[in-house]
């Protein structure tokens, strides 16, 4: 093993596999964890009374900024929180420090493609709550095989966490800052963390933050992590919204969280709104994603789409999801459309298009015209 992966591998990891296995002490699970802080004053408290009261009383205690951390089961096997991932082509890559203070450089969830899922072994991620002015101020989530910098601050770990405790509290902190405008603010880190708990309650909190009656930023968002994270549970809400949500623009939005969804459902969603949304520009999204999903189920949605759709902005963003098709499907279709379509605007998008391909079959069908 390399230096820093040695680094990355964290004693939390070392001494949760050796004191849980060997002794089954909760003490040894507090120390573990507690090692992971680095410049940070830890201490441990117990969560086993309720989670919101634990983290009430520490606020009301603490005249100075603090950190509170928990330890929840994660939904994905195979995903990592880290403030900086580094593939050094090993299996798991490493993870780098994660410096709490400093705003830039918050955790990045990402999928391991490659990684080794142990099926018997849960994934578990961090929960950090940072307090100030007595009131949480800041939500972060990172892997439980970082190394966490605290600034000098002070940690407060909580141990006896009840998941769906935890899904309680971060949705009491969605309804409380759900009125902002932009959702750039802890609602929205809220958001995220609830849709990474494997417990069964993130997925009715999330189900209530898409309701019609919620913010429109907040279904969107969340429509972001459904395909993002919480697999066929999250599909199912995500169809629901591409037929039922009353606005268009987060019904587009619906279109990207499913291309993002690693569930072959979510293809058969994004063709039914490619065909039969109200909206054009929703359609047009939904072929955009499509394109990128490639495939033979979006070549036939995308070619159908030219032809039958009766609005000529749709056909002519059906036209750039051709162009950005592997060039083998859609080279060949923009020559069709090129030379056989009878809009004129779509005939001419789908010959701009060939122009930027570089394809030498794109080459040829201009010569060709040219020498008519």
């Amino acid at each position: 093993m390399s230096a820093r992966n040695a680094n990355c591998v964290s004693r939390f990891t070392i001494l949760s596999l050796g004191f849980i296995l060997y002794l089954g002490s909760g003490i040894a699970v507090a120390n573990a964890a507690q090692s992971q802080f680095v410049n940070a004053n830890t201490e441990t408290r117990s969560a086993g009374q309720g989670l919101e009261a634990a983290v009430q009383q520490v606020a009301s205690q603490s005249p100075q900024p603090v950190w509170l951390a928990y330890q929840v089961d994660s939904i994905g096997g195979n995903r990592s929180a880290c403030c900086d991932y580094h593939d050094d082509g090993d299996q798991n890559g490493w993870c780098g420090k994660c410096n709490l203070e400093k705003r830039p450089g918050d955790s990045v969830i990402r999928q391991n493609q490659n990684a080794t899922v142990k099926l018997e072994q849960p994934s578990q991620v961090i929960v950090l709550l940072r307090v100030d002015q007595k009131r949480v101020m800041r939500i972060r989530l990172v892997s439980a095989n970082c190394t966490l910098d605290a600034g000098g601050l002070r940690v407060v770990w909580l141990t006896d966490v009840k998941p769906a405790e935890s899904v309680d509290l971060l949705a009491r902190y969605v309804r409380e800052d759900g009125h902002a405008q932009d959702g750039d603010g802890l609602a929205e880190q809220a958001v995220m963390a609830i849709a990474q708990h494997a417990d069964p309650s993130a997925d009715r909190a999330l189900a209530n933050f898409v309701a019609p009656d919620q913010p429109s930023w907040l279904r969107e968002k969340t429509s972001f992590w459904l395909g993002a994270a919480r697999g066929k549970s999250g599909v199912k809400l995500l169809e629901k919204m591409a037929t039922s949500d009353p606005n268009g623009d987060v019904r587009a939005k619906v279109a990207f969280a499913l291309f993002v969804s690693h569930e072959p459902e979510a293809v058969d969603d994004m063709l039914r709104m490619a065909k039969g949304d109200p909206e054009p520009h929703v359609r047009g999204q939904a072929l955009f994603w499509l394109a990128q999903k490639a495939g033979q189920k979006a070549s036939n949605a995308i070619t159908a789409a030219i032809q039958n759709d009766p609005d000529t902005e749709v056909k002519k963003k059906a036209v750039f999801a051709l162009s950005q098709m592997p060039k083998d499907e859609g080279v060949p279709k923009l020559i069709e459309v090129a030379q056989n379509n009878r809009n004129p605007e779509v005939r001419k998008q789908a010959m701009f298009w060939l122009g930027q391909s570089d394809d030498p079959r794109a080459l040829a069908f201009f010569e060709k015209i040219l020498s008519q």
